[in-house]
């Protein structure tokens, strides 16, 4: 579960919650996707809600079980389909039609191609930025003293609550078949697969992982258990982690390179200044992988069997232990009757 802090940027990294993949030029996932301004995203989009800041470009459609928000200017190539409310921005363009189940609280100039049609309340006028209103809506319930309701406002905007992480992409990054450019460090989850080649501040992930590209940082690289690389592994002033079962296709160039004795490296690796051979996992966050969860299921039913077998032996002993009590007493028995006969 992502917490984030009152006061903290939630858009201050690249944030690949577990599970999400890459499905024929779309980006899928069961949580939220929030989007810093003047970013790019040439993948369809398809989450629970949809959060743009200012000048997002999308390069695909948007579907949205939840509500969506597109700022202004936002450019979106495709359709928007969504299952509760929309708010779209002034002078944002979609090229396809536009489906809102819920209302829709749409700006001035807005252009959609091919229409639009919503079930609720249709409202025109300039729907305020979505990071000015949380900025004013928290500000005031700060200012009343209202710091739990803020909270939950908070929680409930950035999908703190949700049983899914949302995916958090900065500000200005470039999301794409051939790359994820960003300036800020990315964190990818577990049970992923994606598309592109990474690049970052600082790059970790997670375990069983698939990447069909490169993964390259200016500080330090994390590759998880299991994990396969379909490219280089790259660090300029940083240094590389290979967990157990890793498989990187390609070279690995670090300042240190720390490699599991059971990874793999099909290229060459480049240390600048050593290389060494270890046995120990390299994340520090929780395993919630589909594996992890299969292994702790196996274990209880074989917990559960040998509590059984337990039982069984437990059972077995004690009944042992009754029958030998009733031949010592018939035994003791047997004796006193002989002992009365002889001395008759």
């Amino acid at each position: 579960m992502c917490v984030v802090q009152l006061g903290s940027d939630p858009l201050s990294e690249l944030a690949i919650p577990d599970g999400t993949t890459v499905e024929e030029h779309d980006l899928v996932t069961e949580g939220d996707v929030l989007i810093g301004g003047q970013s790019t995203v040439e993948f369809g989009v398809r989450g629970r809600s949809v959060v743009a800041d200012e000048r997002v470009r999308f390069g695909g459609h948007i579907e949205a079980e939840g509500d969506c928000r597109l700022d202004m200017w936002c450019d979106v190539q495709d359709n928007v389909l969504v299952g509760e409310d929309a708010y779209i921005g002034e002078r944002v363009h979609i090229g396809g039609e536009l489906r809102v189940a819920g209302d829709l609280d749409v700006g001035d100039d807005v252009d959609i191609e091919e229409g639009f049609e919503a079930n609720g309340w249709i409202v025109i006028r300039n729907p305020m930025p979505t990071i000015v209103f949380l900025f004013v809506y928290l500000s005031h319930l700060l200012r009343i003293g209202e710091e739990a309701a803020a909270k939950d406002v908070l929680d409930e905007m950035l999908g703190d609550e949700s049983e899914h992480d949302p995916i958090r992409i900065p500000r200005g990054a470039t999301v794409s078949d051939d790359a994820w450019r960003v300036s800020t460090p990315a964190t990818v989850g577990d049970d992923c697969r994606l598309h592109g080649n990474i690049r970052a501040k600082s790059l970790e992930v997670g375990r069983d992982t698939v990447v069909f590209g490169s993964l390259r940082a200016r500080q330090d690289v994390v590759v998880g258990r299991g994990t396969e690389i379909k490219g280089d592994v790259t660090t300029r002033n940083g240094d590389v982690r290979i967990g157990p079962g890793a498989k990187v296709w390609g070279d690995i160039s670090g300042k240190t390179v720390h490699l599991h004795e059971n990874a793999t490296v099909d290229g060459t690796i480049r240390a600048r200044e050593e290389m060494r051979m270890h046995t120990e996992a390299v994340l520090d966050r929780p395993d919630e992988s589909a594996a992890a969860m299969a292994e702790m299921a196996e274990a209880m039913e074989n917990g559960d069997a040998d509590d059984g077998d337990d039982e069984a032996t437990s059972e077995a002993e004690s009944k042992s232990t009754d029958d030998g009590a009733e031949s010592e007493e018939e035994t003791a028995a047997d004796s006193k009757n002989e002992s009365a006969e002889a001395s008759d």
